[in-house]
């Protein structure tokens, strides 16, 4: 009889054990995000101005679409199931990402997933400040040059009048920022440099950086001497810097309307010894 009560005994030890394990995986599934509709962002911090890109997991049984709204974004992002039936959306699709407002501070804002006019989950977004800039490099040389460390800014010199690249590419670029303009008492007149510009050929920019291009023709009444380039960029937060080395000779630009006049001169003056002669033979007769 001792035996079997000492049989029971450990039964009731194990079932109470079995029960305290059964309570904490409940515990634990109540508690865990996953148990119902979760959002999710493709980055856990996002820049001002940036895009982000959000799904939702979890979702019961027929749902058809969610919209998700928040202060942070510019507008409401619209989610339907990744296929028939399935409870979570397409894992942040391109296609559904949203820029976040630019005019905000940063900061830690609500997200809230609306389904069939209830929320159904929330989240927060962490808004950080735009990335500082990093300029690898803000370099000019002659046009058609390869704007590498060893032939441009400041090693190179260019003449007085000659046409020139000017390059600057950064690292962190500020968004919706594609143009530049770089200025320079050397210049004929404000020069614009933009992404995307095919000015620098010679430049393989294949290190990361977003690349800003562009040409111009320098002053030809210039002396010789330093002249500073100056850039500024980050919706302007960043002043950039280069030095312009100039001497030699000016580049001669000779200007279509001169020679068009030229030409009218010299048929002028043909037609006129023409008409003298003409005038001479009928004179003679």
């Amino acid at each position: 009889m001792a035996a079997v009560g000492l049989v029971v005994l450990a039964v009731g030890v194990a079932d109470q054990a079995v029960a305290d394990e059964q309570h904490t995986l409940s515990a634990a599934a109540a508690a865990s995000p996953s148990a119902g509709p979760r959002l999710e962002f493709d980055w856990d911090k996002v820049e001002v101005g940036a895009r982000v890109a959000v799904s939702i997991t979890g979702m019961p049984p027929g749902w058809d679409q969610v919209t998700v709204t928040s202060p942070a974004l510019k507008k409401p992002v619209a989610l339907t199931p990744a296929s028939p039936g399935a409870p979570e959306s397409s894992r942040f699709p391109k296609a559904k990402a949203e820029a976040v407002r630019d005019d905000i501070a940063p900061g830690v804002y609500p997200v809230t997933a609306v389904s069939g006019g209830r929320p159904v989950a929330t989240a927060s977004l962490t808004v950080v400040p735009p990335a500082a800039a990093d300029i690898a490099r803000f370099v000019a040389g002659p046009k058609g040059g390869r704007l590498g460390v060893d032939d441009s800014t400041p090693k190179v010199v260019v003449r007085p009048g000659s046409d020139i690249v000017v390059l600057l590419a950064d690292y962190h670029p500020a968004r919706n920022e594609d143009a530049l303009t770089v200025k320079s008492t050397a210049f004929t007149g404000p020069l614009t440099i933009q992404r995307g510009n095919s000015d620098a050929p010679g430049c393989k920019c294949d290190d990361g950086t977003t690349v800003y291009a562009g040409h111009t023709t320098l002053r030809d009444d210039i002396p010789a001497g330093t002249y500073p380039l100056t850039v500024v960029s980050h919706h302007g937060q960043q002043t950039s810097s280069a030095q312009l080395k100039v001497a030699g000779d000016p580049v001669r630009h000779y200007r279509p309307w001169l020679i068009g006049g030229a030409a009218v001169v010299v048929l002028g003056a043909v037609a006129g010894m023409v008409l003298l002669r003409r005038r001479r033979a009928a004179a003679g007769a």
